[in-house]
Parts: C-alpha cells; sequence; structure tokens
C-alpha cells in the first residue's frame, strides 16, 4: 500500500500515516494507493493499474450510517453534528433546545423544540442520502 500524497509505500498495512511526508493513511490525491503511481488528481481510476483512486478511507473517517441515526434520533440536541465534527452548529442545537424545553412551560418552546427536532431529522436523512458526504474536517463519510 502507497502513500495517495507522496506515493511512498507504507513500512506496515498498519500505518496511520506516511513515515515520509506525513501524511494521514487515505490522505491526498496524487498518487495511486495500489501501485504508487502517479495520478491524475481528478481520475476516477489509475491508469497503471485501474484501482479507483478513492477507494481507501481514512483511518480517522465517519460512519455515514452512525452519523445518520444519531440525526434521526438524537438530532434535536445535536448529537450527530458533535460526532461528526461540526462542533458550533451542534451547540447551537443543543442550546435550542434546552431553550425551548425551558420556554415550553409557558407554551411557546414547543414550536422551537420541534422545529429543532426536524431540524435534526431531516439532517440524519440528509447523511443517510449522502447528500452531506464529509465530516468537520472535510474526511468524507465511510459506509
Amino acid at each position: 500500500m502507497y502513500c495517495k500524497n507522496c506515493g511512498a509505500e507504507y513500512p506496515s498495512p498498519d500505518s496511520v500515516m506516511c513515515v515520509k511526508c506525513g501524511a494521514p493513511k487515505g490522505e491526498g490525491n496524487h498518487f495511486c494507493y495500489n501501485c504508487g503511481h502517479p495520478v491524475d488528481p481528478n481520475a476516477a481510476v489509475c491508469t497503471n493499474c485501474g484501482c479507483s483512486t478513492s477507494a481507501i478511507p481514512s483511518p480517522n473517517a465517519k460512519s455515514k450510517i452512525a452519523a445518520g441515526l444519531l440525526g434521526i434520533f438524537l438530532g434535536a440536541f445535536g448529537v450527530h453534528n458533535f460526532y461528526l465534527g461540526y462542533t458550533s452548529k451542534a451547540v447551537i442545537q443543543l442550546v435550542l433546545t434546552i431553550l425551548g424545553l425551558i420556554l415550553s412551560c409557558i407554551g411557546i418552546g414547543a414550536l422551537l423544540v420541534w422545529a429543532i427536532g426536524i431540524w435534526g431529522l431531516v439532517e440524519g436523512i440528509m447523511i443517510l442520502a449522502g447528500s452531506i458526504k464529509t465530516d468537520g474536517n472535510g474526511r468524507p463519510l465511510k459506509d
């Protein structure tokens, strides 16, 4: 297996980063991970060996299924956004939900809680459908 950033061979299949350039395993788009041959960053396959240029997931990739289910069931609390690394959005969802629960004692907060719950549900469905494809650090989600 080769580094997609510099083309150097990994010393072990369990390596999490390249010892030559320091890039995390699976990140980069200049070299084929299968043969180490230079590839066009926009190419879908390596012209040398025919492997997909995006087939190796980052070892730090977050699960699309886990994020989607968290969004559907706990989305009002922003749990899926905390999981994906969208911390600012997650804190906003959590604060608005808590505010809505407090205000529901006087009647108007129930609508706010309902709206935030729908927001989380929609984001969960978008994650599972593939509309949201990356985590907060820009890494693709794994299936």
